[in-house]
């Protein structure tokens, strides 16, 4: 492995790929397997449906990322579920880095619009997995029962191709529009998330985390149960 890549193999404090957990859960999702692609397809469907898509989950420390920390929890929103596959896959030997753009989301919900107050979503997380000698996109963001409400396609991921959100859900009304691409990163770049969403959200920004440290890590949402915007 060339000293380019082996960055992306490296386990950090939040993509702690070394945790126990992660090697575990890495296990035994690829167990039986040996080709890269087929271990990477494996890992995320793993993350992308055993995880459950959270976007009000807690966002301003690096302990709200970390890898082996989500996978407790069993939930997390872009990024953090971007962060398990990121760790699984490392302590797999893939190469494995974070992508992150800002996307417009023009189905949501009446109440998580009325939270963020806009239906543009700063620092969407991704990942790009090193496959058959290139770098290729996956988003295991959500799961395949939030999609199915949503009426949007599950995203499917073959390892050889980039899966991004669909621009059009079923019927035919747009989805997803990326915006602002702002690059790869070997780790969650947690500060430079944080101020971005302070700019695009302004002072929400702190009352989500004041209530956060006020009532915990459960404000008492559940986004699978809102009210779909069409």
């Amino acid at each position: 492995m060339n000293d380019e890549l082996s960055i992306y193999l490296t386990a950090t404090s939040i993509i702690d790929s070394d945790h126990p957990e992660i090697g575990r859960f890495a296990e035994s999702v690829v167990d039986g397997l040996n080709d890269p692609v087929e271990m990477a397809v494996a890992l995320y469907y793993a993350v992308r449906d055993g995880i459950r898509y959270d976007p009000y989950c807690p966002f301003y420390r690096a302990d709200h990322y970390r890898a082996s920390s989500v996978l407790k929890s069993g939930r997390g929103y872009c990024v953090s579920k971007a962060s398990v596959l990121c760790a699984a896959a490392r302590a797999c030997g893939i190469p494995t880095r974070l992508g992150f753009a800002d996307v417009r989301n023009h189905l949501s919900t009446r109440q998580l619009r009325q939270y963020m107050g806009t239906d543009l979503f700063v620092y969407h997380g991704f990942n790009e997995l090193f496959l058959v000698g290139k770098w290729v996109k996956a988003t295991p963001a959500f799961n395949k029962e939030l999609c199915l409400r949503h009426r949007v396609l599950p995203l499917e991921f073959n390892g050889r191709e980039d899966s991004l959100f669909h621009a059009f859900n079923l019927d035919s009304l747009q989805f997803m529009e990326y915006v602002r691409y702002h690059g790869v990163f070997a780790d969650v770049p947690v500060s430079s998330i944080v101020q971005a969403w302070r700019e695009a959200y302004g002072e929400r920004v702190d009352n989500w985390i004041n209530s956060f440290e006020t009532i915990g890590a459960a404000p008492g949402r559940d986004f699978h149960e809102e009210d779909i915007l069409t």
